[in-house]
């Protein structure tokens, strides 16, 4: 996804998507759950076959490793499944899923569940929005300071 965001801003942040996939020697189709996913996230808008950078996808392609890890952050939270499985987490007592039942949620996905599985632990540990502890199979929030929530600013360093 990113890739491609960097690829419209080159493109003075608007192009036809078919050409987008051609200039990366892609099928179209082979780019299109990438756009779809920057489409969900807020990051390009797509009309009539062509993509535009939106102002959070310029505001992700400008900043810090920081700072877009904290737009990232941001955008995942909103979008299911990260925002049905954090809200999960946050209602449960220990603050945490167990590797079955985080699959059980990701299952009525179209993606095969390994792919979607291990796509959905990659972007939240990413972007700070949880841990992910292999050898116990278990999600767990990731504990945000007060002073780097949103902000992408140093954290008490």
């Amino acid at each position: 996804m990113m890739g491609l965001l960097v690829l419209l801003k080159d493109h003075a942040g608007t192009e036809d998507l078919a050409r987008l996939a051609d200039d990366l020697d892609l099928e179209i189709d082979e780019i299109l759950p990438s756009v779809e996913f920057a489409e969900a996230l807020g990051f390009v808008t797509v009309t009539d076959g062509k993509g535009t950078l939106t102002d959070a996808g310029r505001k992700l392609l400008s900043g810090t490793i920081r700072m877009r890890k904290a737009v990232l952050r941001d955008a995942l939270k909103s979008v299911p499944p990260f925002s049905d499985i954090i809200r999960a987490m946050e209602k449960s007592l220990t603050k945490r899923l167990r590797g079955n039942e985080l699959a059980a949620m990701l299952s009525p996905m179209t993606v095969p569940s390994d792919v979607t599985f291990e796509n959905f632990i990659t972007w939240g540990r990413f972007t700070e929005l949880f841990r992910y502890d292999a050898e116990d199979n278990v999600l767990k929030l990731a504990r945000r300071k007060s002073s780097d929530k949103t902000t992408g600013s140093p954290t008490g360093v």
